[in-house]
């Protein structure tokens, strides 16, 4: 984490709370199927060469970063992988799975964004000329029977591709999958670890702790952007 706060014990990225809620929740195998599609991905974009430098810019926990570039490994990479972000409570994690180091200008052969801001222009300084951006984010029903069960009036997501010149799309694809889940617990977990747990009502948070059982979509869309 490089960020220097302007506040002693400023607050900065996702709090305690939201970070224990996701580890929770994605220990639990819930979004597996975006860290398979992100592995395949990775291999399938990967440089020739031998060595292949990882960066996530957003890292949180590192779930998915330590899952790349293990899937990059048992491909046959030698991997260097690093990951940063501004909340020093999910890299307290984080750290436990995946080492971090400064990033210089062209030096990442594949760089992650999973469901974090899109800073276009670091991602073109940091890629090397023909290095890989993996962007993951909500499609446009992701965690819809969620929002149905808690709000009166819920929202799609906006799933438009990022546009970043220096990047060009060669890839989109869509996952989705019906999460089965029984209790509240897990239920809760997934909500506390979205940006909805701090727009959220006493009415709304009513709803939310009526819920025991539940049957909600998740839906992302992975886009890969090759650096000019």
């Amino acid at each position: 984490n490089l960020l220097v706060a302007r506040q002693s014990g400023a607050q900065h990225g996702d709090d305690k709370e939201m970070v224990r809620a996701r580890r929770a929740f994605l220990d639990g195998g819930w979004y597996a199927p975006l860290r398979c599609a992100l592995c395949s991905a990775a291999v399938r974009h990967a440089p020739a060469e031998d060595t292949v430098d990882l960066l996530d810019a957003g890292c949180g926990e590192c779930y998915y970063t330590a899952a790349v570039a293990a899937a990059l490994r048992t491909a046959g990479k030698c991997v260097g992988a690093a990951g940063v972000d501004i909340s020093k409570d999910a890299l307290r994690w984080g750290g436990k799975r995946a080492p971090g180091l400064p990033v210089a200008s062209k030096s990442c052969d594949i760089l992650l964004n999973v469901f974090a801001p899109f800073a276009g222009e670091e991602y073109v300084r940091v890629l090397r000329p023909g290095g890989v951006l993996l962007h993951a984010a909500p499609d446009a029903m992701h965690l819809w029977e969620l929002k149905e069960a808690v709000y009166e009036t819920p929202y799609r997501n906006d799933a438009a591709p990022p546009v970043q010149a220096g990047l060009s799309l060669v890839e989109e694809e869509h996952i989705s999958a019906v999460l089965h889940l029984a209790r509240h617990e897990d239920i809760a977990n997934l909500f506390q670890m979205t940006p909805y747990a701090h727009k959220t009502g006493p009415v709304d948070a009513a709803r939310l702790d009526a819920l025991d059982t539940l049957d909600v979509t998740a839906a992302f869309v992975l886009r890969a952007y090759r650096r000019d």
